[in-house]
């Protein structure tokens, strides 16, 4: 083969070497991991590690804690994904985002590992190590990482936690990981080793964590009982557990996620004070998570919920929003840009859409560009059901709808774009947005 020189010629040549983009199991990753020197045993400087799974606000979660660490002083590095316009994103030290040119050299140092273990790697799995890789010759402190899939077989576990994180247990992706919350739990619980601090960050706790967090003998702080918050006001709130109360700054994120990551970071054994948890909480943002920016004089709000977990986090926060959008500005309309993965609960998402009783509302649709989407009439049929009253136009594509929208949304109208990853990607390109990677 040709070398790729460039990111996108890694990328497109990573993600045609394997039979399969989502294939679970570390048998074929750990010995390439070994050669790339990025397993803890292996590195000459060990970090401290958090590693975070769960159903939703895996991304808040390791955001805040990543910023925290960062306004420590510790060298941190940060592995979120999916991405949603460039690919740089899922990698990050210091807030920022990694360089072509040491990420070119990240991928060829894996490549060189792969073929010298005569193994066949997926995607993720080529740029998950690769991730490790540059976090290794960078000598980060604090390594932050995101589970991708479930858990127990997701190539970010070859890497021991130092602390377990579970946000939450919701259903999703069933297909690999089971139809129930007991069995997807078992999954994700197997982040957890032996003696580590796990925060469990939502009240119900399925019987398989639990089991797991016994049998490893685990130290578990359970959100509901070991730590709780209370909102105040719009600015401020109270984080709580046994040992301490903290009055802190409301961040630009879910509260719940915000309490799991400060309740990580208080397990842990890094040095960080109040101040970095306060600077941390004031610093921390995260695109497409309840992302509110003006465009063209225009209110936007991208956020990439895709189940009844994100959907109800969504819905808790845009709710109040938008009545008070009709408070001051009774003629301000609604519109949603949406579309959805065919594998998802589109019907329970619809479903709890409509228990919200949002007025009457326009709808502005398209398939995804991607293999997984759902077809525009699918999503037409699916739309008119649940929600009887909607107005709904249809599209080519996400950037037609973006389109669509730009033209007949007034100034004082609210644009709630949703669904999916690929949903908030594609209509943030149609608008032609760049993230600065400082802030993310």
């Amino acid at each position: 083969m040709n070398t790729p020189q460039t990111v996108s010629e890694w990328l497109n040549y990573m993600g045609s070497i394997h039979v399969s983009a989502i294939d679970m199991g570390l048998d074929r990753v750990l010995p390439v991991a070994q050669a790339l020197g990025v397993l803890k045993d292996n590195l000459p400087q060990r970090p401290y590690v958090f590693t975070v799974a769960g159903t939703n606000g895996k991304g808040s979660t390791t955001a805040l804690i990543g910023d925290i660490c960062t306004q420590a002083g510790y060298k941190t590095a940060l592995y979120q994904s999916p991405h949603l316009i460039n690919f740089n994103e899922r990698i990050k030290v210091n807030g920022v985002q990694i360089d072509d040119e040491l990420l070119i050299k990240a991928f060829g140092e894996c490549e060189k590992a792969r073929t010298d273990c005569q193994v066949s790697l997926s995607f993720f799995e080529m740029t998950t190590l690769s991730a490790f890789w540059i976090f290794k010759e960078l000598k980060c402190d604090v390594w932050v990482l995101e589970i991708g899939l479930g858990g127990r077989l997701d190539v970010v576990n070859v890497i021991d936690p130092d602390i377990g994180v579970i946000t939450n247990i919701g259903i999703d992706h069933i297909d690999w990981l089971g139809d129930d919350r007991e069995k997807i739990g078992a999954e994700k619980a197997g982040i957890i080793r032996d003696n580590i601090p796990v925060i469990y960050g939502e009240r119900d706790m399925p019987q398989s964590v639990a089991q797991t967090i016994y049998d490893k003998n685990a130290k578990c702080y359970h959100y509901g009982k070991d730590f709780i918050y209370q909102l105040h006001n719009n600015t401020h709130w109270t984080y709580a557990n046994e040992a301490v109360t903290l009055h802190l700054p409301k961040p630009n994120i879910a509260l719940i996620n915000a309490v799991n990551a400060i309740s990580a970071i208080l397990a842990s054994e890094l040095d960080i004070s109040m101040d970095d948890i306060k600077n941390g909480l004031s610093h921390v943002k995260l695109a497409g998570r309840f992302d509110k920016r003006m465009i063209n004089n225009k209110q936007w709000i991208f956020d990439v919920g895709h189940n009844t977990h994100g959907m109800q986090f969504l819905m808790d926060l845009f709710v109040p929003f938008w009545q008070n959008i009709k408070d001051t500005c009774p003629t301000a309309k609604l519109h949603f840009i949406f579309s959805m993965l065919a594998d998802k609960d589109i019907d329970d998402v619809l479903a709890l859409i409509n228990t919200f009783n949002l007025p009457i509302n326009t709808w502005h649709i398209a398939k995804i560009d991607n293999v997984r989407a759902l077809a525009v009439n699918q999503l037409y049929t699916k739309i008119i059901t649940h929600l009887p009253k909607s107005t709904i136009y249809t599209y080519d594509s996400i950037t037609k709808a973006t389109e669509g929208v730009e033209m007949q949304a007034d100034c004082e109208d609210v644009i709630l774009c949703f669904g999916s990853f690929h949903t908030i990607a594609e209509s943030m390109m149609a608008l032609g947005l760049t993230h600065n990677p400082r802030t993310l």
